[in-house]
């Protein structure tokens, strides 16, 4: 008898070890030999059926590695209708659609797929113009199979002439309202001939990605071109208004052009026009939506205090502010007088002023002469507001008590001479609102009592006198109002004052640190 010896097969290779071990006895049976032989091969193949990786090791990190490509990059004389990159491992295709692109841009998208180890790139090549460069760029659209790592940084250049493109647009984009370097916006170039109306019809014929507020367009021809950025908010290239920001260069500008200035974008949002809606919204009233049941009929008129009452020692009430009153709904009328302030120590009546928050219209205000650490107790008697169905508010008390001086920071500003008078706004912002916005009238701005936290703070080319900044309009031609930011980071503390000087961030340097010119003291 012949003895088969081995390990036992798991999973699949068992049935295969079943089905040899009855393939040998029935050939022992039958006395063939040669069968024999077959079976005892049939069994060691099962034994290696279940094949499992090595468990452990270390994570893949590595990007994948381009092995070929066909055609061959960088030809001439060429229309190049389907491109193969060939790679080292598994991949897979992500994004397409907005991360591959080709330069000059075709009017028909090419298709871009990606199966085992090869990514295919179908172009129409009808559409291919004579001595011309193309270039296509893959961004971050390839990653490996199985742990993500993107390949990235390759283009892949052809020309359908006898001779390679080779000049380049250069610049920056900022955020026109902060004035800082961009990042995830278009820069979008078109023949110079055309009216900056292009931008709203048609996609441009090269295309570059801004990292780090900077972009570089390469492979251009010697021409002229006009350049406008765009943040592209349903990426079809193409400036829909609304959710998305613009930017132009005034003038054409000559791609290898090493006597022209910098280019410098500056990305705006533009002031939507609201008459169509305001006429809908008419439209809509005149066919019967007054008619409506009223919903706040029958609704219980409640309201809350940005106050906190959880106890007397506590000093949580912020003494540069009036108390807001927030109600559920809009109110018909209010009655100040029945509401009253009282200092808790000695039951006197503090006067105060009640109104409507211009900005909130169902917010009302408090206002007083708040003292330093001091504990009083704000009374609302019942009926202080009145809604058009007759619901009026509920009474109620609070007790609480307000901040001092230490419980604040101080931010002192200096500002170079160059801004004085000269339609310059400075504009300071705190975590959440902006604490202050004035025309600069001297070099130094002295700002007490502030919360404690992270500040900002710009210079506003005022350039109408209107004591805000203002956004631009393309089709007008008009640029928004240039912004200077402060880079370096601002902390307050409680009980400290900092002094800043704005004059060592005269210029925004371009993906560099700033040092944190703050002078700190208790």
């Amino acid at each position: 008898m012949v003895m088969i010896k081995g390990r036992v097969p798991d999973g699949a290779g068992i049935l295969n070890a079943q089905y040899g071990l009855k393939c040998y006895f029935w050939a022992q049976m039958s006395g063939f030999r040669s069968l024999i032989v077959f079976c005892a091969l049939t069994l060691a193949v099962a034994g290696c059926a279940n094949i499992q990786g090595l468990p452990g090791g270390k994570k893949d990190t590595k990007a994948p590695v381009l092995v070929r490509v066909s055609p061959k990059d960088s030809t001439l004389n060429t229309r190049v209708s389907k491109i193969e990159l060939h790679f080292d491992e598994f991949i897979n295709v992500v994004d397409a659609v907005k991360e591959v692109q080709i330069s000059p841009i075709l009017s028909i998208p090419m298709t871009v797929t990606g199966a085992y180890k090869k990514v295919t790139v179908k172009i129409p090549d009808s559409l291919l113009q004579d001595n011309t460069t193309y270039r296509v760029s893959f961004g971050n659209a390839i990653k490996d199979l199985h742990e993500g790592n993107t390949f990235t940084g390759y283009t892949y250049t052809f020309s359908t002439g006898s001779y390679f493109d080779s000049l380049e647009v250069k610049g920056e984009v900022l955020n026109a309202v902060t004035g800082m370097p961009d990042t995830g916006a278009w820069v979008l170039l078109y023949n110079a001939n055309n009216p900056d109306s292009v931008v709203l019809r048609e996609k441009p014929l090269y295309v570059g990605k801004v990292d780090g507020g900077r972009f570089s367009i390469k492979g251009l021809p010697g021409r002229s071109f006009r350049v406008f950025a765009l943040r592209d908010a349903n990426n079809n290239l193409i400036y829909d208004g609304r959710s998305e920001w613009i930017a132009f260069k005034d003038e054409p500008v000559r791609a290898g052009d090493s006597s022209a200035t910098a280019i410098s974008l500056r990305l705006f949002p533009e002031v939507q026009d609201t008459s169509k809606f305001r006429a809908d919204s008419l439209k809509a009233l005149r066919k019967g939506q007054d008619m409506k049941p009223n919903k706040d009929a029958k609704t219980e008129l409640t309201y809350t205090l940005n106050v906190d009452t959880s106890g007397m020692n506590k000093r949580t009430k912020d003494i540069t502010k009036p108390i807001e009153i927030s109600l559920n709904k809009k109110v018909d009328s209010i009655y100040p007088q029945q509401i009253s302030l009282y200092l808790d120590s000695s039951d006197k009546t503090v006067p105060i002023a009640v109104y409507k928050d211009s900005s909130k219209e169902k917010t009302v205000l408090v206002k007083a002469d708040w003292k330093e650490n001091t504990l009083y107790t704000l009374k609302i008697h019942k009926g202080f507001a009145k809604d058009t169905s007759g619901n009026e508010t509920a009474p109620s008390k609070y007790v609480f008590r307000t901040k001092e001086d230490d419980d604040y920071g101080k931010l002192n500003i200096h500002l170079p001479k160059k801004y004085i008078n000269a339609n310059y706004v400075l504009l300071v912002k705190g975590d959440k609102d902006t604490v202050y916005q004035q025309t600069v009238a001297d070099s130094m701005v002295y700002l007490v009592r502030q919360q404690p936290g992270s500040y900002s703070m710009l210079l506003i080319a005022d350039a109408n006198g209107n004591g805000k900044w203002d956004t631009g309009d393309m089709l007008a031609h008009l640029q928004p109002e240039i912004v200077i930011p402060y880079k370096g980071s601002i902390v307050l503390k409680e009980g400290w004052e900092n002094t800043i000087d704005f004059e060592t961030n005269k210029k925004p340097r371009m993906g560099g640190d700033e040092k944190d010119n703050t002078q700190n003291r208790k």
